[in-house]
């Protein structure tokens, strides 16, 4: 009984350390809304976005969860007029980062929650392995 508890705390556990790669993500994204290129035409910064993956953790036969990949969001750049920016194309455009805050803090809400929701499972699982072993006493 005492080692399902300890598995369900794993599993929860694998969750978090997911989760918290995509919170650093999220949050170089937002650090980075802002960055242009600062060379005639150059590529401002590009969103990245996490993917995740199942595995079968082969100690103890487990499904868990990871970060599979972090991709480079290839939406297209918005431009801007500006023709006295030093990384403004021939044209005069400046390409801006594709990075949405609104979209970013949505994702980031959804991270924290399920952050949270895996730390209290955790939690959870390790007050019942708490209270099994008191009662094995």
């Amino acid at each position: 009984m005492a080692g399902n508890l300890t598995l369900s705390a794993d599993i929860a556990a694998s969750g978090m350390k997911a989760q918290a790669e995509r919170l650093k993500v999220i949050s170089q994204n937002m650090a980075n809304a802002d960055s242009i290129s600062a060379t005639p035409g150059g590529e401002p910064y590009r969103r990245q976005v996490v993917s995740f993956e199942n595995y079968i953790d082969k100690e103890t036969g487990a499904q868990m969860v990871r970060v599979d990949k972090i991709v480079d969001d290839m939406s297209p750049f918005e431009k801007k007029y500006e023709p006295n920016h030093p990384g403004a194309d021939e044209q005069g455009y400046v390409s801006l980062p594709n990075v949405n805050p609104l979209i970013e803090m949505m994702d980031m809400k959804e991270a924290q929650r399920v952050y949270d929701a895996n730390l209290n499972m955790l939690k959870t699982a390790r007050e019942m392995n708490s209270s099994v072993l008191d009662i094995l006493k």
